[in-house]
């Protein structure tokens, strides 16, 4: 499937959502298409470069998100919030001749679903409290607290931590794996 790719300096999984401020020719275009088809864009994290710059390097595993609210803001600049939908490997990547990087990818396997572990019940209670922010809970996320998977999906998202320890998170197929490095960064944190 070919389908433009929003390179970000933040990630997004399934389930999650974002916030985002769109200003460039390209993306909002990019926004009008997706809102006209029905269809999506790619989130991928840079590698290298600015979210601005059209030369910007980027991985090549990121998610399908789907548009859920736009809105004019304060500032004037267009406003949405995009929900991850599925994992995706970009395959092929080419820039349109507006800038806008497009990508032919495949969407991933689904992950399991399996029960948090009794010995990290720990992190079910940090995601909680993270969700407690004003800014993460005006987002309007639902998080099955039991799931290993969406736990560790949000906290990959909402985490302080390296960009680059993010993209190794949202790599991980294995929730029970992506937990177990989860649990060893928030006890680096300590």
């Amino acid at each position: 499937m070919n389908i433009p790719l929003f390179p970000l300096n933040s990630i997004i999984l399934p389930g999650g959502r974002i916030p985002l401020q769109l200003f460039e020719p390209r993306y909002i275009d990019m926004l009008t298409r997706c809102l006209k088809e029905d269809n999506g864009f790619v989130i991928v994290l840079l590698r290298e470069g600015e979210e601005t710059d059209t030369q910007a390097r980027f991985y090549d595993l990121g998610t399908r998100v789907r548009i859920v609210d736009f809105q004019q803001l304060e500032n004037g600049l267009l406003g949405i919030t995009a929900e991850g939908d599925a994992k995706v490997a970009v395959l092929d990547h080419w820039q349109a001749p507006d800038g806008l990087h497009m990508g032919q990818v495949e969407l991933l396997e689904e992950e399991s679903d399996l029960p948090v572990p009794d010995d990290q019940a720990e992190l079910a209670v940090v995601l909680k409290a993270l969700l407690r922010h004003p800014v993460v809970r005006d987002l309007g996320m639902t998080v099955d607290f039991g799931s290993a998977r969406e736990v560790g999906w949000r906290l990959a998202e909402l985490l302080p931590i390296d960009k680059t320890d993010k993209q190794r998170l949202l790599e991980l197929q294995d929730p029970l794996e992506r937990l177990d490095h989860l649990y060893a960064l928030l006890q680096a944190m300590e």
